[in-house]
Formats: C-alpha cells, structure tokens, sequence
C-alpha cells in the first residue's frame, strides 16, 4: 500500500478533551478518525495529536494533508 486510503472528502470535526490522541493515517482504520493498529505491515503509522485544553478540532479525512492529524482542505484537490 504506498497511498493512504482516502475515507472521505471532508474533515471530522470533532470537541477533544485534554489528552494524547493517535488519528489514523493510513486509512484502513474502523475507528476513524482514530488509529485502531491496521496500519501494521504497512509504511504508515498514527499521527499523534497532543491536545493541551479542551477545543474543537478538524481532523483530517482525507489522508493527504500537508499538516499531518489536522485538515488542511487538500481532499478538495482529489
């Protein structure tokens, strides 16, 4: 697999609470937009997203962001 699968074609907006998160980055995921281990065997591993305070995030979908966990509207090119 040398692309990650696209999900879908918008971001998942989502409220996170403080804590250390892992957003899929393959694709392959039934967690989305979290990692669930599907990656393994596959050159992708989770982005891990730090969060500080409670806030709303987008999450990228699409798998092709530029700014790794989070959306960065590339899905609109694919």
């Amino acid at each position: 697999m040398e692309n990650p699968k696209v999900v879908q074609k918008s971001p998942y907006v989502l409220k996170l609470n403080v804590g250390t998160y892992y957003q899929c980055a393959c694709g392959l995921s039934k967690k989305q937009p979290f990692c669930d281990g599907s990656h393994e065997g596959t050159k992708f591993s989770p982005n891990v997203v730090k969060i500080e305070e409670e806030k709303t995030v987008a999450l990228c979908a699409c798998k092709h962001s530029k700014n790794g966990a989070f959306c960065d509207g590339t899905h609109a090119k694919l």
